[in-house]
């Protein structure tokens, strides 16, 4: 495995979906692996980038999973799951977050993420979250 990972971002690699309304949830597009992305799969490093969330309602949540599909359409959550939320605090919503990570060796070909928002979570959909692959 290749522990050095320089962080660079390929433009084709990046998929950016704005946040649900409250109470809903959807997904970005996929981002595809083409199963040849430098080699092995668990070398490369993805990063999940969650703005701040100045309207998301105190204690509630924006949750971002990862899932992925074979053909691009039926996605379902990685096993093991991939996941990461962030809370609403009182007149301030949430902080940004971004979290790094690798797939797990039986990941299918697409990836996508899953955004979903408590009920009454706020009008946060001018905010979008990013999922990048990382070099």
């Amino acid at each position: 495995m290749n522990e050095h990972v320089r962080n660079l971002k390929d433009a084709s690699k990046i998929v950016t979906k704005a946040c649900p309304a409250a109470n809903a949830n959807h997904n970005s597009d996929g981002l595809d692996l083409e199963q040849t992305l430098g080699g092995e799969l668990e070398a490369i490093a993805f990063e999940i980038e969650i703005p701040a969330l100045p309207n998301l309602a105190d204690t509630k949540t924006l949750t971002v999973k990862v899932q992925d599909s074979a053909d691009n359409s039926t996605f379902a959550d990685l096993d093991p799951a991939i996941s990461t939320s962030v809370v609403g605090v009182s007149t301030n919503g949430s902080a940004a977050k971004t979290v790094r990570f690798r797939l797990p060796p039986n990941a299918r070909r697409y990836v996508s993420l899953n955004l979903a928002v408590a009920a009454s979570g706020g009008d946060n959909t001018a905010k979008s979250v990013t999922l990048s692959a990382l070099f």
